[in-house]
């Protein structure tokens, strides 16, 4: 591993250089790239440098301990032995996780997509809950949001709802909630007090670009048609409501929230090329055969993830054996803790894979 870092300190020096050097300097197209790559290995390089400074600061102390005759200064060297020991430890930690494999669509932004399962109107409103519990999330983390298509039950629940995420690094924190998310309590419209068990779907995706996914137009067939709402009710009278279905993938999205023809189908692209990024992501990480188990498991859309307990006041996080009381924080989108103890439990399962347990 020592030779790893020491090659991404070179290269971090050389960027350095270039950055500073006329040929990148007045060419903006470079210096962007060039930037990026620098800023990509900059915390590598400081944890590096700083795992130096404090085995260097170890063997100094262990020269004094051996020379040193006064107890008392032998039993603070002994004591900043200690500290410095759990220092490196800590760096050498980080070093790990910093060398893995980065996930090519961490820094992206994602379109997150929540759908009501099983449970009726019950998990209609269960879903209701779940979307405000990340736009929530997004306000603490001061990530933009917004609302791509909602459609909403008869009594204010969500039937399916698709929002797109804007900010540092969304689809890093994000990834991992894509699953089915349970709930068991006494609905309101309960009248014996028995509790129920129903489920929403939360699905997140990269926002792809157009550099991502090449779509070609012949491949689309698009329907236009009038817009509805709850019950049938009409929204209006001209065909603004879109519908494209990708012809090779079978992939299919509609969009009717804009009464403008032209902003539900850019919204509808926006979503199908999401979905086909992640389609041929899949696709790519099943011929490799060198996915994580972690990546394996939060992408599997039919898995229970979580069950939300609320005669317990408990949340379960089942792939990682996760408990957490007070929902009521939980649904008002305080996440940071969960969101960590995710990544860091899958963290640990890929340094194992590549041979680099903690």
């Amino acid at each position: 591993m020592k030779e790893k870092l020491e090659d991404i300190e070179r290269r971090f020096e050389a960027l350095t250089e270039q950055m500073s050097s006329p040929e990148v300097v007045t060419n903006a197209v470079e210096y962007q790239r060039v930037a990026k790559e620098r800023a990509g290995l900059e915390p590598v390089v400081q944890a590096f440098q700083s795992l130096r400074t404090v085995e260097q600061q170890l063997e100094e102390n262990r020269s004094f301990l051996g020379a040193e005759k006064d107890p008392d200064l032998r039993d603070l060297a002994k004591e900043e032995i200690q500290a410095l020991q759990a220092q490196r430890e800590r760096l050498e930690k980080e070093l790990r996780i910093l060398l893995l494999p980065k996930e090519p669509n961490d820094e992206k932004n994602v379109i997150l997509e929540v759908r009501a399962g099983t449970g009726g109107e019950e998990a209609a409103l269960f879903a209701g809950e779940v979307l405000r519990m990340y736009l929530r999330y997004a306000d603490r983390k001061r990530w933009r949001t917004e609302m791509l298509s909602k459609s909403e039950s008869e009594r204010g629940g969500i039937k399916d709802a698709v929002i797109r995420i804007e900010g540092d690094s969304v689809y890093s924190h994000l990834r991992y909630e894509s699953g089915v998310h349970r709930v068991q309590r006494v609905p309101q419209t309960e009248t014996q007090g028995r509790i129920h068990t129903s489920a929403a779907s939360v699905m997140v995706l990269p926002e792809a670009e157009d550099v991502d996914i090449q779509i070609d137009e012949k491949e689309l067939r698009i329907d236009v048609f009038r817009a509805s709402g709850p019950g049938g009710q009409s929204v209006n009278t001209t065909d603004s409501a879109v519908r494209i279905t990708h012809l090779p993938s079978g992939i299919t999205v509609s969009m009717q929230d804009e009464k403008s023809q032209h902003k539900n189908r850019s919204k509808a692209m926006l979503v199908l090329r999401s979905r086909l990024l992640e389609a041929e992501q899949a696709r790519l990480d099943a011929e490799r055969q060198d996915l994580r188990r972690s990546q394996v498991r939060s992408g599997d859309r039919s898995e229970k993830i979580r069950t939300y307990n609320f005669p317990q006041d408990r949340l379960t996080d089942h792939r990682i054996n996760l408990t957490r009381r007070n929902l009521d924080a939980v649904l008002a989108g305080d996440l940071d803790s969960l969101i960590t103890a995710c990544r860091t439990s899958f963290q640990a399962e890929a340094l194992q894979a590549e041979g680099m347990a903690l």
